[in-house]
């Protein structure tokens, strides 16, 4: 039976031409061959299996090649070539600096580089993971790297640049490798299919592409792995499953039952996830580059960022039209939040199911969102401070018991308001909000359409109204709203009542001047249910207000005890004569 050799060995690199994603480099290595500008000392980093040591002994067979190409290749006939490809070859030394990187070692090295090659015209000593080796080492490793013999060169190869010391940096000439392309590694592993006579899917070799990271060698293992597992028939499937990768299938539907608002769902689907025994923190990166993938797919441009295979390309292009930019923005932004929290977090599993609660929340219409802001604004009117966004219900009860009270107390106080009967009329029938679509778990989805449109229905038969209304009815009706807080905001209807209410050369819109920063703060907070409310009793749609700092009157109110003295004595000199004669002193 034949030795059998893995993939990445059996089809390393021996060519220039056949490294696969890193043109940029070997150019350059070739044109400094073919012009004899050779450094003594070349430092190649970068990830791991980008293909370093192969360029390395690729540099050193062409640069003893006894009749090279004239595109700068090695041409594998002579001497040298042959010597080098059976592993014979005295001319070129391999080091590993992991566990050769004591002083002594290095001190060998260097006893080697005085002795001139047989054949050829350099001897090239390739040292890995220079990184390792000590500080002593590297130390006595500085001389001998900056003034080589002539027919030495040096090789570093290092995945950890940083670690080098600078006086080794500044010797040699440095190459970058960079990570290999998805689009790069899948036509290789093409290659290497055909090779083999493998069957294999394009979204199959994608994947392993993806799992690799950018690393051929990594790329080239897990390629063998799934033969093995499959037997020479490679698919999708059959790779998702060998490899534990989460589908993208399951990240269209939980996408999809978050478009729609369907939160019962996308909570099923996690469960289904993690049953799958998928760890938390991946499925929530996942989801992030999922969705980063739908944003990039929106725009032409951006699209040759998304690298992937033609079907699964389509399928993303198709589904990122439902989705809005807005959505994407924000559910990237939460998603990476619940990344970077998902570590501290005690229940990571809540964690998750929030999110996709929020989620399936944030694609919500903004016609919905204001047909729900209209339906409790009397509600927020009576509680304005236990108002909150995820108000489900309102109390019918309870409003029509604050209606009745406001009816009878103002019309015995005002004989311009108009009749109880009248203003019946006036008021909109509020809906009982029983459920709001999406966020029950209960409720099927047929139900929340159901709701939704019946709710819409009823927001459409309110009127428009656009009736004239006095400064006189105004100033009833503010004092009215005021007296709406007595109970449960003191501050705030005591502020409306001492409050300027000035017209403008817009009929229907006023200001209203208050004292200090605090009452405009507070005013502002409470302002879409004052609005509301002025609407309604003046049956004018088109009411606006705002609210400013009356600079002239800010010390007209005494807050002080010496104000409140001074404004008792400005209206009543007897008392600043009274107190004179007692000898008082306020304190």
């Amino acid at each position: 039976m034949d030795n059998y050799i893995v993939s990445a060995r059996k089809y390393r690199p021996s060519t220039f031409q056949s490294v696969v994603g890193q043109k940029s480099l070997t150019t350059t290595l070739k044109n400094a061959i073919m012009n004899n500008k050779l450094a003594h000392a070349y430092l190649f980093c970068g990830p791991r299996g980008v293909g370093k040591t192969t360029c390395a002994r690729i540099f050193a067979k062409t640069i003893n090649c006894l009749n090279p190409t004239a595109d700068g290749e090695a041409c594998n006939v002579c001497e040298s070539c042959v010597s080098f490809n059976e592993q014979r070859s005295y001319n070129i030394h391999e080091l590993d600096a992991a566990s050769n990187n004591s002083v002594d070692d290095i001190r060998s090295l260097i006893e080697q580089v005085r002795i001139p090659p047989q054949i050829g015209k350099y001897k090239v000593y390739i040292i890995d993971e220079v990184h390792m080796l000590s500080s002593a080492a590297f130390n006595a490793f500085l001389k001998t790297l900056e003034e080589p013999p002539h027919h030495a060169v040096f090789v570093l190869a290092t995945t950890e640049k940083h670690k080098i010391l600078p006086t080794i940096l500044s010797r040699c000439q440095i190459y970058d490798f960079s990570r290999i392309s998805i689009n790069d590694t899948v036509e290789h592993l093409q290659y290497v299919a055909k090779m083999e006579n493998v069957t294999a899917e394009p979204e199959a070799l994608n994947i392993i592409a993806q799992k690799a990271d950018g690393g051929m060698r990594d790329a080239l293992s897990i390629f063998d792995q799934v033969v093995s597992y499959t037997g020479g028939n490679v698919t999708y499937q059959a790779v998702i499953d060998n490899l534990n990768v989460l589908d993208y299938e399951y990240y269209f539907k939980l996408t999809d039952a978050i478009l729609i608002g369907n939160v019962a769902g996308s909570l099923l689907i996690l469960n289904e996830i993690l049953n799958k025994g998928f760890e938390g923190q991946h499925i929530i990166s996942g989801l992030a580059s999922h969705l980063r993938d739908l944003m990039v797919c929106k725009d032409e441009q951006t699209i040759v960022l998304f690298e992937v295979g033609d079907v699964v390309k389509q399928k993303y292009l198709d589904f990122s039209g439902r989705c809005t930019n807005d959505f994407l923005y924000k559910a990237l932004e939460w998603t990476n939040d619940c990344d970077l929290n998902y570590r501290q977090s005690k229940n990571k599993r809540l964690l998750m199911e929030i999110l996709l609660i929020r989620l399936c929340q944030l694609n919500t219409s903004p016609a919905q969102a204001q047909d729900d802001k209209k339906k409790i604004t009397l509600n927020s009117i009576s509680s304005p401070e236990k108002k909150t966004e995820n108000t489900l219900s309102v109390d019918k009860k309870n409003i029509d018991e604050k209606e009745s009270s406001v009816k009878s107390s103002s019309s015995s106080q005002n004989p311009l308001l108009p009749s109880t009967e009248e203003k019946e009329s006036q008021i909109p029938k509020i809906p009982v909000i029983r459920k709001r679509p999406g966020l029950s778990l209960k409720t099927s989805q047929e139900e929340e359409k159901k709701q939704v449109a019946h709710s819409q229905v009823e927001q459409s038969k309110e009127p428009n109204q656009q009736s004239t209304y006095t400064q006189e009815d105004l100033n009833a009706y503010w004092i009215e709203c005021a007296d709406q807080y007595i109970n449960t905001n003191v501050r705030l209807q005591v502020i409306m009542r001492n409050a300027i209410l000035q017209e403008t050369q817009n009929k229907d819109f006023f200001e209203v001047s208050v004292y200090n920063q605090e009452e405009e703060q507070l005013l502002n907070t409470h302002i879409s249910g004052i609005v509301n409310f002025l609407r309604l009793k003046l049956k004018n749609s088109e009411i606006e207000m705002t609210v400013r700092i009356d600079k002239e009157n800010k010390k007209q109110l005494a807050y002080t005890d010496k104000e409140k003295y001074q404004q008792m004595s400005d209206k009543n000199p007897n008392l600043a004569a009274l107190v004179r004669e007692f000898r008082l002193k306020l304190d």
